[in-house]
């Protein structure tokens, strides 16, 4: 299988934002999608980077992407790589692609001196899941994710401090 890991470029933009749609269908949030073409070339290839992107072409087609960024832990006083997203479409998955992106992955995390790389699972996705495990990752228990956003980030901005 032909198949080439490489770093998007600029050019890459509207198949990165195809496929966060595919990604997005697959996870059933479309309704959650604000991604444009602008919003992603800014995080992208702004002046200040946000994220990178991994890319898979099979053939002449974007068949996947891994969106990452850096991470820092307190504990272990070392970069990190959270990875955001990863999505392979579904005419070829199994066929080495997802390992292929985050095998690429784990070597730039060893490259930048990283002691990790982590992500996040829907908790239904069982054929991620086992993917995943097959590939030796483990979740990481008994932490769960928070999230702040919409309304509830604009209230907890603009709380007012106490005046103990």
């Amino acid at each position: 299988m032909p198949l080439t890991i490489r770093d998007a470029t600029e050019s890459d933009v509207p198949a990165i934002v195809e496929m966060i749609r595919l990604l997005a269908a697959y996870e059933r949030l479309e309704d959650r999608v604000r991604a444009t073409e602008e919003r992603i070339r800014r995080a992208l290839f702004g002046e200040t980077r946000m994220a990178e992107a991994l890319l898979a072409d099979y053939e002449t087609e974007c068949v996947g992407f891994a969106l990452f960024y850096g991470t820092y832990s307190t504990f272990a006083a070392s970069p990190g790589i959270y990875l955001e997203d990863l999505y392979v479409k579904s005419h070829v998955r199994g066929k080495g692609v997802g390992t292929a992106l985050l095998r690429r992955l784990a070597g730039i995390a060893r490259e930048r001196g990283c002691e990790r790389l982590e992500w996040g699972v829907l908790d239904w996705n069982e054929p991620s899941i086992r993917f995943y495990q097959g590939l030796g990752a483990e979740p990481v228990e008994p932490w769960t994710r928070y999230r702040v956003d919409g309304k509830a980030l604009e209230r907890l901005a603009a709380l007012k401090p106490r005046a103990d």
